[in-house]
């Protein structure tokens, strides 16, 4: 008769692999967490859809969307932080987009999404149009995009410059119409000049001496309507819905500026001169 098989306990993990399994099972529980809140989101979506929820309703998800938020500002990603910015963004485009919930609740959150966002990848260039345009237009926080523009430009390395150079028009787009900050917003588009005029394209040089042209207006009057004129329309070519496209026209208009249509593209005759 054989001898039965003695099962031992296993011994303790080495040393060496403890930072490796604690990182894991962090990395784990946090990303665990994130995918429980976007179920949670998709649950609520689903309901909405079926039945319009009640106004305290409505700022009670509110109120636990910003929870979310503030835990993934806090959570670590080990080298992940790009998708949690993804993850972010989508969310956002969800919260932005829900148009039963947005008229009870407003957008005051939409700074807590950019600043995750900023936080986590600020090379992702591609989200700063929407952030920015719904924090001040639809959150009416200009200042709060001012100041996480400042947090992008500031992690743009040199060979990214000519391609990010909207960051500073958007910049001074907030800086020169709802600020009223006129020698930071020239400033700014002489920094978009400097940074499109890097690169050789012929759309970028045209865009670098139209950021020249903006803050040569400043420079001269500082309520320049060319200037206004040329920042409503930075607004207009990068909105993200069609009420702001409709409002940045509007203004354009009221300064005297024609909004001019063509394969699908704008273009805009400015004004008078001041």
């Amino acid at each position: 008769m054989t001898n039965p098989v003695k099962l031992t306990a296993p011994a303790s993990i080495p040393s060496r692999w403890t930072p490796l399994f604690l990182t894991a099972a962090i990395v784990l529980v946090s990303y665990g967490t994130i995918v429980h809140l976007q179920l949670s989101r998709l649950s609520q979506l689903d309901r909405k859809a079926s039945q319009p929820l009640s106004k305290a309703e409505y700022l009670r998800e509110e109120r636990q969307t910003q929870t979310s938020l503030k835990l993934l500002a806090k959570l670590p990603t080990f080298g992940f932080d790009n998708l949690v910015a993804d993850w972010s963004f989508l969310n956002f485009l969800q919260y932005f987009g829900d148009d039963q919930a947005r008229p009870k609740t407003g957008y005051r959150i939409t700074p807590a999404f950019f600043q995750v966002i900023v936080d986590r990848d600020p090379r992702f260039l591609s989200m700063y149009p929407y952030l920015s345009a719904s924090v001040s237009l639809y959150g009416g926080q200009p200042q709060q995009t001012v100041r996480l523009l400042q947090q992008g430009i500031n992690a743009i390395p040199p060979a990214m410059q000519s391609e990010a150079y909207f960051l500073w028009q958007s910049k001074a787009t907030d800086e020169l119409l709802f600020l009223g900050k006129t020698q930071d917003a020239q400033h700014s588009y002489e920094m978009a000049a400097s940074w499109a005029s890097q690169s050789n394209a012929p759309q970028l040089q045209a865009i670098a001496q139209r950021s020249r042209q903006t803050a040569k207006f400043l420079a001269s009057n500082p309520d320049s309507r060319r200037a206004r004129v040329g920042s409503w329309y930075n607004i207009l070519t990068n909105a993200i819905d069609d009420p702001t496209r409709q409002f940045a026209a509007q203004q354009i208009q009221a300064l005297g500026g024609k909004i001019i249509q063509r394969n699908g593209a704008f273009s805009v005759k400015l004004p008078d001169a001041d």
